[in-house]
């Protein structure tokens, strides 16, 4: 048992209803919450457009998009306004052709055509705005949409929130009507109390909860999930494949495909192993970075973690196509606790929320595919996340390049150390709850200072010199 001093103090919240295919996203990078979020927004709001009255619709001229905070503040680094532009011309995420912003952010000047109720609309770049960082609205991440007349008034507008993970809000959004959870949960503690009295495995009562929210069934659940893996393998490929420089104006250069050359040629094998790991995990934040097809895990910029422990425990340690599912399963409930009682998204906790979700959740996976117990589970999450507490999202030029790739790469070596301590240990003898950490890493978002936020204004991001 945990020390009592050491055990959250938890509230009544409403059970987590998340749904693993709103958590797990197939989407362009580099950033979940600043080009997933920005395109689903931008889309919603031209489908809105497009519903509005006919008279409403005979006076718009225009289509205007202001960004404010965190998505002003990074939002070129990010190429926020560029997803902005692909949402207002029908692209979403999952759909969108890989190379779509590269496309569009090609020439700055150009316009493009977009239907609403039957006028055709010019839209470019020049309608998206970047304003003020500090505002009033409740979540960092903010973008207002307008529809506009001749002489420039709103006919129609609403206000969007980012809030990480490639989830969207609204002004008046409320959450949409689902079924319950079999097995209804906010905590870690509370999801422990289900497994002890119905013998599920963690997995088990995922899958249950998944059922009874979304009621798909079994084999629907398995497609989709081996869809989301399968776009993790490649974006683990793709990566390993590609060289020359990131985009943007830091001259990143890839190294994954150097360092998976320099692994295979180590003679020690624990560092072949390591430098392995590393280099798929660069291969993945290197796609991010490049506006690449990635998976949220949680989000876009820690989207290299978890794939990289996923395609090593396929291709180096030899597990299972079954077992490698329930790890997945396994970080989703990591994943989601995380989501409900802290954050997940930079602009709102720093770089812990994305790295070090991601790390926890990587643990998580792992130990449960190697069938550890549920404490050992538990146990390696916490590891992960407390040693990634108070991680800034300090992006230097507010490119998802440095320090982000690196991170990823530390990060999934994180994720396995912290499988390795949990499953040597005495798991009685664990201290800090998964739970505790989680309320530790909130607490230390809400105090952290916005300029640590995802801004570029602090941290490594004023700090680099160039050589």
């Amino acid at each position: 048992m945990s020390h009592p001093s050491l055990r959250p103090v938890t509230t009544a919240r409403p059970p987590i209803t998340t749904t693993l295919f709103d958590f797990f996203k197939v989407g362009p990078g580099p950033s979940s919450s600043h080009t997933i979020g920005p395109m689903k927004a931008a889309c919603d709001f031209l489908d809105l457009c497009r519903a509005l009255p006919s008279d409403t619709l005979a006076r718009a001229e225009a289509l205007r998009v202001e960004l404010l905070g965190s998505l002003s503040a990074t939002g070129i680094g990010h190429g926020t306004n560029v997803a902005v532009l692909a949402g207002l011309l029908g692209s979403q995420p999952e759909t969108c052709p890989g190379d779509v912003l590269t496309s569009l952010g090609r020439d700055p000047d150009a316009r493009h055509d977009v239907s609403i109720g039957g006028k055709t609309l010019s839209v470019g770049l020049a309608d998206v705005v970047f304003g003020p960082v500090a505002h009033d609205a409740p979540f960092s991440n903010t973008l207002r949409a307008f529809l506009l007349d001749a002489g420039g008034r709103s006919l129609f507008e609403r206000e969007y929130y980012s809030v990480g993970g490639g989830f969207i809000q609204w002004q008046g959004w409320t959450p949409p009507e689902r079924g319950k959870p079999r097995y209804p949960y906010g905590t870690m503690q509370e999801l422990r109390g289900h497994l002890a009295k119905t013998g599920l495995t963690l997995h088990e009562l995922m899958l249950e909860n998944e059922t009874a929210i979304t009621g798909m069934s079994r084999p629907a659940i398995y497609e989709r999930l081996d869809e989301i893996m399968e776009a993790m393998y490649d974006s683990v490929r793709r990566g390993l494949a590609a060289t020359g420089k990131l985009p943007g104006t830091l001259g990143v250069w890839r190294k994954a495909a150097s360092l998976l050359d320099h692994a295979k040629q180590m003679p020690i094998a624990v560092d072949r192993f390591l430098a392995k790991l590393s280099a798929y995990a660069f291969a993945v934040a290197e796609e991010n970075a490049s506006g690449g097809v990635i998976v949220t895990a949680p989000t876009c910029g820690a989207a290299g973690v978890m794939p990289a422990l996923l395609y090593s425990m396929r291709n180096d340690m030899n597990i299972g196509e079954r077992a490698l599912r329930e790890g997945v399963l396994a970080s989703a409930a990591v994943g989601f606790l995380a989501k409900h009682n802290a954050g997940i998204a930079g602009a709102e906790v720093g770089c812990q929320g994305e790295v070090g979700v991601a790390a926890s959740m990587s643990a998580a996976m792992l130990a449960h595919a190697r069938g550890c117990a549920i404490a050992d589970v538990e146990n390696a999450a916490e590891i992960a996340l407390e040693h990634h507490l108070g991680l800034t999202c300090d992006p230097v030029g507010g490119y998802v390049q440095i320090p982000c790739i690196e991170r990823n790469s530390v990060g999934a070596i994180k994720a396995y150390s912290a499988m390795l301590i949990a499953t040597c240990e005495e798991s009685f003898q664990h201290k800090v709850t998964l739970d505790a950490v989680i309320s530790a890493m909130g607490e230390t978002g809400r105090e952290m200072s916005n300029k640590f936020k995802e801004t570029s204004e602090g941290g490594l991001a004023v700090s680099i010199v160039e050589c």
